[in-house]
């Protein structure tokens, strides 16, 4: 298993390599995640809430994939803009346990914002 600064360095030597650095902006490189996003939607559109949970093994298998497409552009945006993406996802989360404190948003799936007032409150306070 390769850990996350192996893998920004095989990107790396992967695009120069094919002198692909070039292409490679961030702009291009967001541009080309949302792409991969959109591919990965496809394999679940239309399908139920049950049908998306039971995907088959070929259907799963293109799924996989999608999602090492969408791995890969992430990677390497997060390296163009020298971005500690391990650190990003970090940060994120312990905001995100604040905004969502679980003994009060269990069960629920509105936006932090949508909580009465009494969480928000609550989920200000917290993030200051």
């Amino acid at each position: 298993m390769k850990n996350l600064d192996q893998l920004r360095h095989e990107l790396r030597q992967f695009a120069a390599d094919r002198d692909w650095d070039q292409f490679h902006s961030p702009k291009n490189l967001a541009m080309a995640l949302s792409v991969e996003s959109a591919e990965l939607l496809e394999h679940f559109q239309w399908l139920t809430e049950t049908q998306s949970s039971e995907l088959s093994g070929a259907k799963l298998a293109d799924v996989a994939k999608e999602l090492a497409d969408i791995q890969i552009y992430l990677v390497r945006l997060a390296d163009k803009l020298n971005i500690d993406l391990m650190q990003s996802v970090s940060e994120k989360f312990a905001e995100n346990c604040k905004k969502y404190p679980a003994d009060l948003v269990r069960g629920q799936s509105k936006k932090y914002n949508e909580y009465p007032p009494h969480v928000i409150e609550q989920t200000a306070a917290d993030l200051k």
